[in-house]
């Protein structure tokens, strides 16, 4: 029961001493005596505000009684280091860790390793080339590479004729072996 209410009691004191500074930092501004501009408009140093005698001043520290919010500086300050312990716990925390993929398994073409549900990034990059080869090879028959009429085009590698169903179509003849990746239908 003490605990709550000294939490209470805590949480009171530090809002109050917030909405204090705020006032004075109001009440600074509405007078025209904001502290961001005092130095700008000083000339002669001291001239502008008027400065208490050495008596008066002492008078006045002597009748000053000191304020909670005298503390407030220090307050935000980190009070004790970290140990070394406490920074390599943070540093090395689990959840900063590399997580470890479980979802990795062999090409079942090539044997490179590829994720589950993915292209094998070899097995893909063989048939990118293929591919570019072959549209370098349209691009030399028909001058630019997407100039000719919209037809569709027929692959054909060694020891291979045409169809009776590829005489309508664009036919690309390739001098090598049809990969085995590369079906013909």
């Amino acid at each position: 029961m003490n605990t709550t209410k000294m939490i209470n009691l805590s949480g009171l004191v530090n809002f109050l001493s917030r909405s204090l500074l705020r006032l004075e930092s109001r009440l600074v501004q509405a007078t025209g005596l904001d502290r961001q501009l005092a130095p700008a408009l000083v000339v002669q140093g001291s001239s502008l505000f008027p400065q208490p005698l050495d008596d008066e001043r002492e008078a006045n520290e002597l009748t000053t009684e000191p304020s909670f919010l005298d503390n407030v500086f220090w307050m935000a300050a980190p009070k004790k280091r970290r140990t070394i312990e406490i920074n390599r716990t943070r540093r090395r925390d689990e959840t900063k860790l590399t997580k470890v993929q479980n979802n990795i398994e062999p090409c079942q073409e090539c044997g490179h390793l590829k994720q589950k549900h993915t292209l094998c990034g070899f097995c893909y990059e063989k048939v990118r080339r293929e591919t570019a080869v072959i549209r370098a090879q349209i691009k030399t028959m028909e001058g630019k590479p997407l100039n000719g009429p919209a037809l569709e085009t027929v692959v054909l590698y060694e020891n291979e004729m045409p169809g009776e169903a590829d005489k309508d179509k664009r036919i690309v003849e390739r001098n090598r072996k049809r990969p085995s990746w590369f079906n013909l239908y």
